[in-house]
């Protein structure tokens, strides 16, 4: 098959059973950094702009302005690079050097901001991305936090394919929530036609959705999951439990997939892989679908330098 463009060739990854790692073999992981921007994102970044084109939010020559933590964004700026569309990313300086590289690769701008700013603050990520919108005529901002279409993209692809590729056998999807977008989608999808699978969502020490008390929330070093509010784009309702991860176990387990298994993947596959060999090992007779997100290739000056680990008070 030769797809029209890139954009054609999202979706349809692979399942791997993570044998070594996990020897009774009811642990598997879905592929989603095969994307060809590399990452879970693209499914969203199409899905929104799709819409926005339909509804006429979005027109020839206009502007795509979005907070990112790096892969939303590369999946909006292959889609304006496909569409010809001007794309202006907002992140956080946390977001590693190498997926800031990938946003200008794509030929998008990027504007970096504190991470330690709270969202309705005016020079956040998101302040900044909303001021922008209001700014440049023909602008649009999907805001992959309310939008709609981001859980719906899950609904429609990530659910089917999972459905399909375990012939109706999957118990348990495991997903790292950051937007909720992957598993409220994914997990409608699935509750729909097998109301016993258990969504689990994996969640960095730090975050809302585990922290007991409000003054337990913080910043950690996993990039693109957790959050400090509550999104839109989240089921509250769905998910039926969070395991929390801290930044270590994240990031060590991120660096044994890749040794053990040859799947190199960022810390927020690390968690989730963290939080579904949990729930793997509570009972070896469900099989249990964890989601990788995106690669460890955009991570290599952090979870793989030493140097990095150290000066954060990790190993």
């Amino acid at each position: 098959m030769i797809h029209e463009n890139a954009l054609d060739a999202i979706g349809s990854t692979p399942l791997v059973r993570l044998a070594r790692l996990h020897p009774p073999g009811n642990l598997v992981a879905k592929l989603d950094y095969l994307n060809p921007a590399g990452s879970v994102k693209e499914r969203i970044a199409v899905n929104m702009i799709d819409h926005a084109e339909r509804q006429g939010l979005l027109g020839p020559g206009g502007t795509i302005i979005e907070p990112t933590s790096g892969n939303t964004g590369a999946g909006l700026a292959m889609v304006g690079a496909v569409r010809g569309y001007r794309v202006i990313c907002t992140v956080p300086d946390k977001v590693a050097a190498e997926k800031i590289r990938l946003l200008e690769a794509y030929g998008a701008e990027v504007i970096v901001t504190p991470t330690n700013l709270l969202p309705e603050d005016e020079d956040s990520y998101y302040g900044v991305a909303r001021r922008l919108t209001e700014e440049i005529d023909g602008a649009f901002s999907p805001d992959q936090y309310s939008n709609p279409f981001n859980p719906e993209a899950h609904y429609l692809t990530t659910g089917p394919e999972l459905w399909e590729q375990t012939g109706g056998e999957i118990d348990v999807f495991v997903a790292g929530v950051g937007t909720g977008g992957t598993i409220s989608g994914t997990g409608r999808y699935l509750r729909e036609r097998k109301p016993s699978v258990e969504l689990v969502g994996a969640d960095p020490e730090g975050s809302i959705y585990t922290a007991p008390r409000e003054e337990d929330i913080h910043q950690y070093r996993v990039e693109g999951v957790g959050e400090d509010f509550w999104p839109e784009t989240l089921d509250q309702d769905i998910v039926d439990r969070y395991i929390m991860v801290d930044d270590q176990q994240s990031f060590d387990m991120a660096r044994r997939v890749a040794e053990c298994e040859g799947v190199l993947i960022g810390g927020s596959g690390g968690m989730a892989v963290h939080a579904a060999l949990e729930v793997a090992e509570e009972d070896t007779e469900r099989l249990v679908v964890v989601l990788l997100p995106d690669s460890g290739r955009g991570y290599l000056s952090k979870i793989w330098d030493e140097e990095w680990l150290a000066e954060h008070g990790l190993e």
